[in-house]
């Protein structure tokens, strides 16, 4: 691992940072949700995982884990009102609007009693755990014998074109050909990484992948997209609003010549079993 890539790694994982900057409301983890509103296929994640969890027995215990702005729970609520449900983040600010029950607690030590519920929800999140086997043996322990974990990230390939657009405004910003490559959420926990981690406390692994293609006439839900990584711009070694703003610039000119922009996306969600 290169001290770059370290350095990226703790700032992925630091708790203060995720409390406070990265998770203290919702606005930047609603602008990365928002921008699917332009995928096709569009697939309903919540209804998918909702779909999943069809086989927990009525007044099943359900914990969503990072649970950040409550969009799983929400439509667990409306699609199971017969399951029992708690949410838990380690960010106190995003649990405001999201319907209780809630505690703010952390993955690789959850409150919760050994084989306690039916189904445990951990949906972009592990990625931003220190120690991510620790967390899963912790998704184990809580778990009933006979129960679930759903797990989902993004893969190593997923929106290339972001990358490649922020290199290429970083490169202008910094007078370059290219400039450095920007932060990376999900490295950690990719969906090529994520069955090493979890086949080591789960036999059965079911990887669903979820791919598409955003399209975009508008620069603005890609440069939401891209500014809600403002928590990690001290990342990026260039300066971040600066290289926000001349992505903006090329969007417009790529959109005026090419009528889209185009995202390639790959995205999924694991099913474990024991």
């Amino acid at each position: 691992m290169t001290e770059q890539s370290a350095a990226h790694d703790a700032a992925v994982t630091d708790r203060g940072r995720l409390a406070g900057s990265a998770y203290n409301s919702d606005r930047d983890l609603a602008a990365r949700q928002s921008l699917y509103r332009w995928q096709t296929p569009r697939y309903d994640l919540p209804g998918i995982v909702a779909e999943q969890l069809s086989g927990v027995r009525m007044r099943g215990r359900v914990v969503d884990i990072g649970c950040g702005n409550g969009k799983f729970i929400q439509r667990l609520r409306e699609d199971r009102p017969d399951l029992t449900l708690l949410g838990l983040d380690i960010a106190p600010g995003i649990l405001a609007g999201v319907p209780g029950p809630v505690a703010v607690a952390d993955a690789p030590r959850l409150p919760l009693a050994a084989q306690s519920v039916d189904a445990a929800l951990a949906l972009h999140m592990l990625y931003h755990v220190p120690d991510i086997a620790q967390a899963v043996r912790e998704l184990s322990r809580v778990v009933a014998r006979d129960g679930m974990v759903i797990v989902s990230t993004n893969s190593d390939r997923d929106k290339a074109e972001l990358d490649d657009l922020w290199q290429r405004a970083a490169g202008d910003v910094l007078g370059t050909a290219r400039g450095p490559a920007r932060i990376s959420l999900s490295a950690r926990f990719s969906l090529e990484k994520a069955p090493a981690f979890l086949r080591e406390e789960f036999g059965r692994v079911e990887t669903v992948e979820l791919p598409g293609i955003i399209a975009v006439h508008d620069p603005e839900p890609v440069i939401a997209h891209m500014a809600s990584y403002r928590a990690w711009a001290d990342q990026h070694d260039v300066p971040f609003e600066a290289t926000v703003e001349r992505a903006r610039v090329i969007l417009v000119d790529h959109i005026a010549q090419h009528g889209t922009f185009e995202v390639t996306c790959l995205g999924g969600i694991l099913v474990c079993h024991r």
